[in-house]
């Protein structure tokens, strides 16, 4: 249970990406999630962002996820713009060229790469923004803010 307290001691980021794991946490019910959803609602100034590709994957794990998510007001759903896909793209090959390198054929994760374009410093947001996730090691070398997805019984 949450008091003024936790808000001061745990103060929520002004904008917040949810990876496909934290999407699928959403469609579930989890409180974390949608407590960050609930104060974007009441708060215009804290947003929340779930990449498109991030959406696809979560809906090809549980199917429904992206209609409950879709139809939230507060949760915009990020595109797959010019520059966005040219990033996305790059990530993709050189994720690629190292898998080969290494020896291994590891499946793109397009999902990730388009959480990381979105994630990373731009002039809007010159710190970056967080990702929301279960598996914060998916990103772990690349500078983004990650926070863990509380998982309460």
């Amino acid at each position: 249970m949450t008091d003024a307290r936790d808000k001061d001691r745990y103060p929520l980021p002004r904008a917040v990406i949810f990876d496909d794991t934290a999407a699928l946490a959403l469609g579930a019910g989890n409180s974390m999630a949608s407590r960050l959803v609930v104060e974007a609602e009441k708060d215009p100034a804290l947003r929340v962002y779930i990449p498109a590709l991030s959406l696809a994957a979560a809906e090809r794990e549980r199917a429904g996820v992206a209609e409950h998510v879709g139809a939230l007001p507060s949760v915009n759903i990020e595109g797959l713009d010019f520059a966005a896909a040219s990033a996305v793209g790059k990530r993709l090959r050189t994720a690629a060229s190292a898998d080969e390198e290494q020896g291994g054929k590891d499946e793109p994760d397009w999902s990730g790469a388009h959480v990381l374009h979105l994630a990373l410093p731009t002039v809007e947001w010159p710190r970056g923004r967080p990702v929301l996730t279960r598996t914060p090691t998916r990103y772990r070398g690349t500078g983004i803010r990650t926070i863990r997805i509380a998982e309460l019984s």
